[in-house]
């Protein structure tokens, strides 16, 4: 009886027990589904957009840029595989100690990293820090990926001069684009990041080489780790550039510079194509395209020897008597003078109060046009540049494409100064002097040129009268289509003068390497002519000149096309502080000129 009464106490106690568990269960369920509903219904949309934007990342992928070559098909820049690192700052905690982690890693100047960091942009999309790492550097990276949430290394293309200095202004180098340079209009379709041209051809024809970037979705792991790509969208490499130059001449042109300052342009005066181009100090383009350090950059920039100045476009000098082509041919078409007509040079040529000296003391005697240009007569041009007045001088100057751009496919060109009287007043606010003529007269003075604006100077001379632009880009490769677009040349005018007067000038040239000022560029294989020049640089010297220091002695001048009688090449030579362009730089147009000679296809040189 008892033990009946007990068991069933213990079913009542054990039936409580059930009723409050079951009663716990619901309310446990009724709590996950509220839960449930407030997460999957009301607050589905927001966590569902999270766990995709964590899930996936947007990666740019940067396009190889297109090849350049010389006209011979000698590749001058190309493409080299190397580690690039990018890290997505939406993954990053910490930015200050994630600095401080790759500084530490790769020895990064914080203060670069930093500044990468917090620069505009999104937060989505991975931001460069570094490129061409080395493989020691990238395995470093990798060994520390745990630690280092955000970071990522791409493997891409980067920028190859396989030559090193060689033609180095004329390819310029490429960088990534600044902060400004993102703010115009023509980069909005660039990133941070983004590589583009920031010298030479690479610079001019940018939009043409740089191709076109592509993207790809990758799924990436909880410390923004890329696993596996979802969706790719390949980039468009850029398009091939074949430039006019011979890397073979150029490389002459630059030897014979060798560590002296100065430029070397080589020109085709038939159709104006740049055969070389050659201007020392130089760089290494493939150091400017690594990123640089603030100090290392102002290095550069404050080198004494100007490594980034492109002589040949960006050197404005005196002319010197290089100048007197021009005004011999200024002189015959006004009639200032004729052919026959003839100054008395007795060493000096007196003007007011002032004697203008001519270069030979003891002087030349009666010299007539043929014989002042042979031999360089300064009293002759004092004489013509009066009789003609400053600003017919200056008109037939611009003629000749002096004072004004060539048009060459460079950045930043200079063009040099052709005075007037007008160009004073606006540039001085004063009246232009009689006396300042007879300076101007022999290419001192006010008067400054390019090395490249005498080269095609010269070439026109050769052509009698036919100008063209300067032609660096001969044609571009579509990597696309494989169609190849030649570029034009473009005559840019002609300077008009009797066929008289080019005989009469062509034949003083040529008489002025066979026995005038210029004997030292003859040549053996073929005919030459030409026109020596020395640009003072600094006034009231005395002493020999090799008393004179270095940076106050003059530059040396020679502007030259041969052959003769069917001109295939002009060049110009400017060698800074070596004195007398007959001893100094026309020996250098020389080697060119016979170089270029014994470089062309023997059907171009038969009979010449």
């Amino acid at each position: 009886m008892i033990t009946g009464r007990m068991h069933e106490a213990e079913l009542s106690e054990l039936h409580r027990r059930l009723v409050v568990l079951r009663v716990g269960l619901l309310l446990v369920v009724a709590l996950l589904g509220i839960r449930l509903w407030h997460l999957q219904i009301r607050e589905g949309p927001y966590y569902r957009d999270l766990s995709e934007n964590n899930r996936t990342r947007s990666v740019l992928l940067e396009p190889a840029r297109g090849l350049i070559y010389d006209r011979n098909g000698v590749l001058l820049a190309n493409n080299v595989p190397s580690f690039t690192l990018y890290v997505t700052l939406e993954d990053v905690k910490d930015r200050d100690e994630l600095t401080r982690q790759l500084s530490e890693l790769l020895g990064l100047d914080s203060a670069l990293i930093k500044k990468k960091l917090d620069g505009k942009g999104s937060k989505m999309l991975p931001r460069k820090i570094k490129d061409r790492l080395s493989l020691r550097d990238a395995t470093l990276i990798e060994a520390h990926r745990l630690d280092l949430p955000g970071v990522m290394i791409q493997v891409e293309s980067q920028r190859n001069y396989p030559g090193g200095v060689a033609a180095a202004h004329l390819l310029g180098y490429v960088g990534e684009i600044s902060a400004d340079q993102l703010e115009k209009p023509e980069s909005a379709d660039l990133h941070q990041g983004s590589v583009v041209g920031q010298y030479g051809v690479e610079k001019s024809y940018d939009r043409h080489v740089r191709g076109q970037a592509g993207q790809k979705s990758v799924e990436v792991d909880a410390l923004g780790h890329e696993k596996k790509a979802v969706v790719a969208e390949p980039p468009q490499a850029g398009n091939d550039l074949y430039l006019t130059i011979d890397l073979r001449l150029q490389k002459i042109a630059e030897n014979l510079l060798g560590e002296e300052s100065g430029a070397i342009v080589a020109l085709d005066p038939t159709s104006g194509d740049i055969l070389a181009m050659a201007s020392r100090p130089a760089f290494d383009p493939n150091v400017l395209s690594r990123e640089l350090t603030p100090k290392q950059w102002v290095e550069i920039v404050q080198d004494k020897g100007r490594p980034l100045n492109n002589r040949a476009s960006q050197g404005q000098y005196p002319p010197g008597s290089t100048f007197k082509v021009p005004m011999a041919v200024a002189a015959l078409e006004t009639n200032t003078v004729t052919p026959s007509t003839t100054v008395r040079c007795s060493g000096g040529y007196q003007f007011g109060k002032r004697l203008y000296h001519d270069w030979k003391a003891g002087g030349h005697g009666s010299v007539d046009l043929h014989t002042a240009l042979v031999h360089s007569c300064d009293v002759y041009f004092y004489t013509v540049g009066q009789r003609m007045g400053i600003d017919t001088m200056a008109e037939y100057a611009k003629e000749f494409g002096l004072g004004q751009e060539t048009g060459v496919e460079l950045p930043s060109e200079r063009v040099g100064i052709v005075p007037s009287t007008a160009w004073k007043q606006k540039a001085k606010k004063e009246p232009w002097l009689p006396g300042e003529t007879i300076s101007a007269a022999i290419g001192q003075g006010y008067v400054t040129v390019t090395p490249l604006q005498m080269a095609s100077l010269i070439g026109t001379v050769a052509s009698e009268g036919v100008n063209y632009r300067p032609r660096l880009v001969r044609a571009i490769m579509d990597r696309t289509t494989g169609h190849l677009q030649e570029m034009p040349t473009v005559p840019r005018g002609k300077v008009t003068a009797k066929p008289e007067t080019y005989r009469l000038i062509k034949e003083a040239l040529a008489d002025v390497v066979k026995q005038g000022t210029a004997t030292r560029a003859k040549s053996s294989i073929v005919t030459i002519a030409g026109k020596t020049g020395t640009a003072q640089t600094a006034a009231l010297r005395t002493g020999p000149e090799k008393d004179i220091p270095k940076k106050f002695r003059d530059h040396a001048w020679f502007v030259a096309f041969a052959p003769v009688d069917e001109p295939k090449i002009a060049v110009a030579v400017l060698a800074e502080h070596m004195g007398h362009g007959g001893s100094a730089a026309a020996p250098l147009a020389k080697e060119v000129i016979e170089a270029y000679m014994k470089l062309m296809p023997p059907a171009q040189t038969a009979g010449l």
